[in-house]
């Protein structure tokens, strides 16, 4: 299993900030925030990660990450994204060379959490499997659509909607993805939406028309920091978890 994390865009709804520097290398307490999700990889066991940027701030992140010894990243790799607005599917689709036929782990370098997937990542075949958070702003993300659920087992997704204005469930499908090698494929065969993106809510309907997509349930902390507000939510819980008194 290899690792890529999704670090490109204009972070445009961070205006000023952005202006400076790419949104991913933002402080959250103590780091920059493309530590966190760097982090999350490393405690599930994957040291092989491929940065997925762009944008006019693209050349930041070497001097940052430089060659990922420091954090303990085996092997670092870098590729840009030319079309900053082309939407995640798009960005993933760069990460084909790298996964080298091999299954990937894919996480949005806006997220941070302070869970632990290692169990998810050593028992992962093929498919897809998506992360699921309860919020209470589901309309910004992906929103799954759930079935009756059977005596005992999990409800199935029947179909996920991408930022719905009346959302159908309160859980969000965080930035957090696991693919086997057929994802490249897919992506293929995907049509921008009227965002002129490639989403990867259609990636993942996709192996859901398929049969071939499981969830999980979040249990322990996660947001995005792609808001003024989720970026404010973020440092807060960092600063907490880390023993700061904010009072």
């Amino acid at each position: 299993m290899k690792g890529v994390i999704l670090a490109g865009g204009l972070a445009t709804r961070l205006y000023p900030l952005t202006h400076a520097t790419n949104k991913h290398l933002l402080p959250i307490f103590d780091k920059p925030m493309i530590h966190y999700p760097i982090d999350t990889l490393l405690r599930s066991g994957i040291d092989e990660i491929l940065v997925v940027t762009g944008g006019p701030h693209a050349g930041d992140f070497i001097r940052v990450l430089k060659n990922g010894k420091d954090f303990g990243v085996k092997h670092l790799e870098y590729t840009y994204q030319e079309k900053p607005d082309g939407g995640i599917a798009d960005a993933l689709s760069l990460a084909q060379d790298f996964a080298n036929g091999g299954p990937i782990t894919v996480i949005l370098g806006d997220n941070t959490t302070d869970g632990d997937i290692s169990e998810h990542v050593k028992t992962f075949k093929d498919g897809a499997k998506v992360f699921l958070k309860k919020v209470a702003d589901p309309q910004r993300f992906g929103v799954p659509v759930f079935g009756k659920p059977r005596k005992g087992n999990k409800p199935k997704i029947l179909k996920i909607e991408e930022k719905p204005k009346e959302p159908q469930s309160d859980y969000a499908v965080t930035g957090l993805y696991m693919y086997d090698n057929e994802v490249f494929e897919i992506v293929k065969t995907i049509k921008p939406s009227e965002r002129g993106q490639l989403e990867i809510t259609d990636v993942n309907n996709a192996y859901l028309k398929k049969g071939k997509l499981d969830w999980v349930e979040f249990d322990a902390f996660w947001t995005d920091a792609g808001t003024p507000a989720t970026l404010l939510k973020a440092n807060v819980y960092w600063a907490v978890k880390k023993g700061v008194n904010l009072l």
